[in-house]
């Protein structure tokens, strides 16, 4: 079965600089779904993104998008498609050139689907790409990555500068394209709300270490808030592995990730939404030792 992304200790170092973007990356993505990758700056998101698309080169490790190397040839490459942060544009050309430009580079080029978007987004094909707002561009940008009829999609945090209605659109339209066609997305955000509305796979990295990763329902099916009476901070909930405690001078807080039931009646247990499961692990708590992440490829 075709893996969407799977890295063995992928490092990138930039020049003769001794500071690692990303060091010892180790992970395996499946394909078919919609990955949201999350964690702070700094985190290795965006490196670890333009290595999969083939836009750098690694420093050490290996790495292997759609069971070949992101470099692999033309072919290779007309199989992702892959929008930046700044979703970038030549500001001096129309639409209409974009859009003859991507029909001349990409083999499997959909003409038809990408007129087709650009008509319902209401942007005319003769304006200067300079012109458009934000959210205009970050569509064109979109528009032109779907037209390449991609297997694998790649994000990265493309939604950022956008306004909140321009955001919305963009993910709405994303999810129509996954709906429409085969799509594989991996994408990169801040914003855990959108990953919450589109995603189905979650990856939390901090560090280039990949703190969590799975089935978004089964992690927010596994994980807990346990909240009682204050007691040390290493005498957690019994049965449970802890990733995160906090305390107030009557109470202790525990987000733990479940090992079964809870059954004792001391414990306020709630679930957890997206939000506060990402930010359980990018706090972590230095005196709780984090579990390998199990990282499954479902089939």
């Amino acid at each position: 079965m075709t893996t969407a992304l799977r890295t063995h200790e992928l490092g990138k170092r930039y020049g003769r600089s001794r500071h690692w973007a990303l060091k010892d990356c180790t992970l395996e993505l499946p394909t078919g779904r919609v990955v949201g990758l999350v964690g702070p700056n700094g985190a290795g998101k965006s490196t670890l993104l333009g290595l999969a698309a083939g836009m750098l080169v690694p420093t050490a490790g290996r790495i292997e998008v759609l069971d070949e190397g992101p470099s692999s040839g033309a072919e290779h490459q007309a199989r992702v498609g892959y929008v930046s942060q700044d979703a970038p544009t030549y500001r001096g050309m129309s639409v209409a050139d974009h859009l003859r430009i991507g029909s001349h580079l990409n083999p499997r080029w959909d003409d038809a689907l990408v007129r087709d978007r650009i008509d319902r987004l209401g942007i005319d094909l003769r304006r200067r790409t300079g012109s458009l707002s934000g959210g205009q561009r970050a569509q064109i940008a979109l528009t032109m990555a779907i037209g390449k009829r991609p297997e694998l999609l790649i994000l990265d945090e493309p939604v950022a500068a956008l306004d909140p209605l321009a955001r919305r659109e963009f993910m709405q339209d994303l999810m129509e394209a996954v709906a429409e066609q085969d799509l594989t997305v991996v994408l990169s955000s801040h914003l855990v709300s959108d990953l919450e509305r589109a995603c189905d796979y979650v990856v939390v990295l901090v560090h280039s270490e990949v703190r969590v990763a799975g089935d978004l329902d089964d992690l927010l099916a596994s994980h807990r808030r346990m909240t009682g009476a204050r007691r040390p901070s290493d005498a957690g909930p019994a049965g449970h592995h802890v990733v995160t405690a906090s305390h107030t001078d009557r109470q202790s807080t525990f987000i733990v990730r479940t090992g079964g039931p809870a059954v004792d009646p001391s414990w306020d247990v709630t679930p957890l939404g997206l939000e506060d499961l990402v930010l359980a692990y990018l706090r972590g708590d230095a005196s709780y030792e984090r579990p390998r992440p199990t990282v499954e490829v479902i089939r």
